[in-house]
């Protein structure tokens, strides 16, 4: 067996459990075939435990999907589908009732109207990349699978992408540092990155470890001269995007936002609190 070689957080195992797709690859003591739930709320927290006084390790938006291996006590242990990543999620964030997705939202943040009209009380507030099924249109809204209605502008199809994702994750600028975040209410470095890459069409894995070895290819140093727009700057535990040749961009700890600053005053200030620069990464 080689479970001690398999990332536990991108493959559903545990002592006890496990997908049945890692039968032969891990020690469990049960193997199950999971169910595909769906994301119905806002977004629904995954937690490294069953509590919600846990550590929040990410989010999985509306319209994900997730593959459930356990249900009890009001929690889901599972893995999120679109990056693979595992863990607890409130069973009351889930649901059954899974639709194709047929539209993303587009912008950092839009709301669901329970009819189309901007003065009528929101039902949802969705964030960047958050998953919908457009079952017909009214005027200037669409229609979602759940009687919703969203301003049409504020969706694309979800086969198509943003051409640049810098741009997309400016947008994101201000938010305020939430570890375990990847909404404008509330984001992590990794989960920005994460995505504005999305939204770009780009695959991209959720923490930053994961981003360092899979996203782009490294530089080979870490000299700050010759940066471009798009670069990707790692620490231990961090990860930030160069906006351009001079300019970081990143959610942290330090401002508890998401900032832009010269890169160069970033790189001094993590040294300096004992942290270095280990890779620079380009798409």
């Amino acid at each position: 067996m080689s479970g001690d070689k398999l990332d536990p957080s991108l493959h559903p195992y545990r002592p006890d459990l496990a997908a049945a797709y890692l039968e032969g690859k891990v020690e469990a003591g049960r193997f199950v075939e999971g169910r595909v739930l769906q994301v119905a709320d806002e977004a629904a927290p995954v937690f490294g435990q069953p509590r919600f006084d846990a550590e929040m390790t990410s989010e999985a938006l509306h319209g994900e999907t997730v593959t459930v291996y356990e249900e009890r006590e009001g929690w889901m242990w599972g893995q999120v589908r679109d990056d693979g990543y595992v863990g607890y999620l409130p069973a009351s964030a889930l649901s059954a009732d899974c639709v194709e997705i047929s539209h993303r939202v587009a912008v950092p943040r839009t709301f669901v109207f329970p009819k189309p009209d901007i003065k009528s009380v929101p039902m949802q507030a969705l964030g960047l990349h958050s998953g919908l099924h457009v079952a017909g249109g009214e005027g200037q809204f669409v229609r979602t699978h759940g009687g919703g209605f969203v301003y049409r502008d504020h969706v694309r199809p979800a086969d198509s992408a943003a051409g640049d994702f810098v741009a997309v994750a400016l947008s994101l600028l201000g938010a305020p540092y939430l570890w375990g975040g990847k909404r404008i209410s509330g984001l992590d470095c990794s989960g920005l990155v994460q995505i504005a890459l999305q939204a770009s069409g780009v695959a991209a894995p959720r923490d930053s470890y994961m981003l360092r070895s899979d996203v782009g290819a490294p530089l080979g140093h870490t000299d700050l001269s010759g940066l471009r727009r798009g670069d990707l700057l790692f620490w231990p535990g961090h990860v930030g995007i160069m906006s351009d040749e001079a300019t970081l961009l990143h959610a942290n700890a330090h401002h508890m936002l998401t900032v832009t600053e010269p890169a160069a005053e970033a790189v001094a200030r993590i040294a300096a609190a004992g942290s270095e620069l280990l890779q620079i990464n380009r798409l």
